[in-house]
Parts: C-alpha cells; structure tokens; sequence
C-alpha cells in the first residue's frame, strides 16, 4: 500500500519543479507575467494602498543573477523571483489582553495556532476599532496566506489561507501576492518547503523565522497558464489521495472490528467445531485443580457448548502482582533480572525489557519472578488490559498482574483476556487513576472450552490474525 503522506510530499516537488504537468509553448513565459506583478505593485504604490519597499542589495537584479544559486532546475519558461518581489509581506500584533477596550468589538483576530487548520472561518477573537487604531494590527482580505512564524512544535512554518477577513497576532506572517491568480501556486511552494523553512529559524531558546527571512525567500515563478494547470492537477490528485486515505482508515477499522468478531466467536465456542470425544472442560480442570469452582448457575451456562464449563480466572492459574524495589537503594538495580513496567506490554510475546533489578532485590522486597510463558495484564492507568507473554523469567512492577502458573492453554488465556479488555476498562473508570485490581481479575467468569478445543481455537485465532496483519502490514509500506 502506497504512504500517502510520502506520496503528497512528491507531488508537491513535482508541482514546484515543473514536472506535474507539460509546459505549453504557446504559454506567455513568467517574465510576461512578472512586469505584470510589477506594474500592479506599481499602482498599489501610487494610489497608496501599499508603501513601496526599502531598496536593498539582497533585493537588486544583479543579486538575482549573479549571486543566486537555485536549488534546483526550472524550464525556461519559468522565473526565480524573492517573494516580496510578488507578493506583500506583512504581520500583526496582540492587543493587551490587559486592556478590555480592545476586544469584544466587531473585527476578526487570530493566532497562529489557526495555521494547524488548511483554512481560516472563524476568528480566534474579536477585537475593536480602538485596538486596530491603537496597536500594530491590519485587516487582511479573504485569500491572505499566513505563515506561522514562532514555535519549537509543528507550528513554526505551518501554513493556512483566510477565508475570513482577520488581523492576526505579531507570529503570523501574512502574504498576500499582488496578483491574486498566483496566490495557489504559491501556497504549494511554501506547503513543499515546510521543512527547509523551519530550518531558516534563527537560533535561540525559541528558534523564530521572521518577515526578512520570508520575504527574501526565493520562489520559482511558472506562467500563469502552467499556474492554472499545475493547481487543477494537484487538487484532482489531492482528491484521489484522500479517498485513498479514507479507505485505508476505513478497512484498517474493518479489520479491527473482524478481529473483534473473531474473538467474540471463539470465546462463544462458535469459531471451531466441537469434538464429543474431547475431555471435557469440567472434569480436565478438577484433575489439574482440585480447588477449582466450577460454576452451574449462571444464565450464560444454557448457550454453552456441551463439553464446557463456567469458572472464574482463579481456578485456572496462579496470579500474582509485582513490586518496585526503592530507587533509594541502587543496590537493586543492575544486572540481574529483567523488570517490566506496563509500558513494555506489547499485546504480544514479549522479547525484550530494558531495565533490570538485582538479586538482592528479588531477596528482599515483594518483587516475584515469573517464569517463561506467563501471561500479563496491565492493571493501572492508560494501559488497563495492555497484555504481553514472557518468553523468559522476569519480574513486574506493581502495576501489573502476572498469571505465573496457568493451567489452562496460555494462549487462550491470553487471547480470552484480550476480548474481556473492554469489561476491564469500565470496571477501571473512574478516580483520579483508573484501575482494577488483582482480586477483580481473578472473580472475571471464564467460559471455558476443553483443552484440545482451547488449542483449536488458539490456531484458528492465529491463523486468521495472520491473514489480517499481512494486509495491515501492507498498509503501511
């Protein structure tokens, strides 16, 4: 399965470069286009609309030719142009919140976290006539790109188009292109260059691009014909991305649910045929515990296979929970053996724990080792029911319940408790930390099978997981 974010990523460059479409001959080149963005630069100028920007050496025609490298080819048709040299760069401010005269009015304000979104509807806040008279602020028309221009995050770079006229806040750059049928293709070039703008930020604790920086970045400038075709291809492509993306997510949450179904069905002895020649449940567990209580009033015992029976998950294994050895003493701590917390629980067999606690600690705290093939569930927290099996000895935290001795198939227990996980999570809410504990997982009423079904079960379970992995699998290649 194509990555489609990848995928966007190559589109973009292609777009920028002159690849995502054929040039035309019959297309007016870019310097055409380019006197035209001048001369309306020229008349904003005159009729006062735009102050004309301060002459600069980085800004000269001679620059442009003798001292640009560009980072890569472009037809012939095209132009390498500094942004300012076709659109008007600007930014805004914060009135002082302070201040209850400058907000409540009528004027939309915004932040630069609206750049988070591709498009601008609804203001950030609402400021006054008084605030725009009084601070840094300006209105800027329906169409504006904004530029985020502060932010360690993702936001820095980022990059929205108002669809709304709003001021903005002092780490928004607004760009408004002189000629607004240009402003579409310069938005693809500032969204493909998100990452080599981040790394224009100058330095500090807080890294910032500013308006210089933006201003003076270098954009290749197609024909407007190319503009037009170039934009109508990635929006139809953009188009069939999308639907990709909505069904990839759509069979990634069909597959969920299948497997949902598949554990439902077996826990139900409805995924496997039954065998009357199988040991029954019953009496397969009194043989390996004596204790075990079997039990023969409960609703669920009619819809049950013949040879099944209904206990609880005592009597099927020897449950403990784990410790933390003191972080005082560091005579617990080293090598030895392997300590896991419920962020190593992969719902999955476990191979590997980082940290590791001594024989000295094994001695003297409550920590307990559990052997290989044992079967653990997290009981605290956001993990509740995140599941692994030890495929060596090792030793827990407090926060998670280890059956160290199963007498039943351990991967069935295994997979039973993985389709219990949402009884588990309700039985958790609550409180400031959610959780259950070692006594409740060990009332939860088990439907259980014979052994050799559990074994059936098991395989049927895995062999259909396989089919579904594979394809998840290839979702994300």
């Amino acid at each position: 399965m194509i990555d489609t974010k990848k995928l966007r990523q190559k589109i973009l460059d292609l777009a920028i470069r002159g690849k995502l479409v054929p040039q035309d001959p019959n297309d007016e080149p870019a310097s055409v286009l380019l006197e035209r963005i001048r001369a309306e630069k020229e008349r904003l100028i005159a009729e006062g609309k735009i102050k004309r920007p301060k002459k600069s050496k980085a800004s000269s025609a001679a620059f442009h030719y003798q001292n640009f490298e560009p980072p890569f080819p472009i037809p012939d048709s095209w132009e390498w142009v500094r942004l300012e040299d076709i659109a008007k760069i600007g930014t805004g401010a914060t009135p002082s919140k302070s201040n209850r005269e400058y907000y409540g009015g009528n004027i939309n304000w915004v932040s630069s976290s609206v750049t988070s979104f591709p498009y601008v509807d609804e203001p950030t806040d609402l400021i006054t006539e008084l605030a725009l008279k009084e601070t840094n602020c300006e209105i800027y028309p329906t169409g504006t790109l904004l530029m985020a221009m502060y932010g360690e995050g993702k936001t820095r770079g980022q990059l929205t188009e108002l669809r709304i006229e709003a001021a903005s806040n002092q780490a928004c750059a607004a760009i408004i292109p002189y000629i607004s049928e240009t402003k579409n293709f310069v938005r693809l070039y500032l969204l493909a260059n998100y990452y080599q703008l981040r790394r224009l930020a100058e330095g500090g604790n807080q890294p910032n691009l500013n308006l210089g920086k933006i201003s003076s970045l270098f954009i290749p400038l197609p024909p407007i014909q190319e503009q037009r075709r170039v934009v109508e291809q990635y929006g139809f492509i953009l188009e069939s991305i999308e639907l990709l993306e909505a069904s990839k997510a759509l069979l990634e949450e069909r597959i969920n649910m299948a497997k949902s179904k598949i554990l439902d069905l077996a826990m139900q002895g409805k995924l496997v045929p039954q065998n009357p020649a199988d040991e029954s449940a019953s009496d397969m567990l009194r043989r390996i515990n004596p204790k075990a209580k079997i039990i023969t009033d409960n609703p669920h015992l009619r819809n049950i296979p013949k040879n099944w029976c209904i206990t609880d998950l005592k009597s099927v294994g020897k449950w403990q929970a784990g410790a933390t050895p003191s972080k005082m003493n560091s005579d617990f701590y080293g090598i030895g053996y392997p300590w896991l917390n419920t962020g190593d629980l992969t719902d999955d067999y476990i191979y590997t724990i980082p940290k590791q606690i001594t024989e000295l600690a094994l001695k003297e705290t409550s920590v307990k080792l559990n052997p290989k093939g044992s079967v653990l569930i997290a009981m605290y927290g956001a993990t509740i029911g995140k599941l692994g099996i030890l495929t060596f000895p090792a030793t827990t935290n407090q926060a998670c319940c280890a059956c160290a001795e199963c007498y039943i198939n351990n991967k069935f227990l295994f997979y039973f408790l993985k389709y219990y996980r949402p009884q588990f999570l309700k039985m958790g809410g609550g409180g400031a930390q959610s959780n259950i504990s070692k006594e409740k997982i060990k009332k939860t009423i088990l439907l259980l099978p014979p052994n050799n079904e559990q074994k059936r079960i098991v395989n049927k379970i895995e062999e259909l997981y396989s089919i579904f992995d594979d394809i998840e699998a290839s979702l994300q290649s």
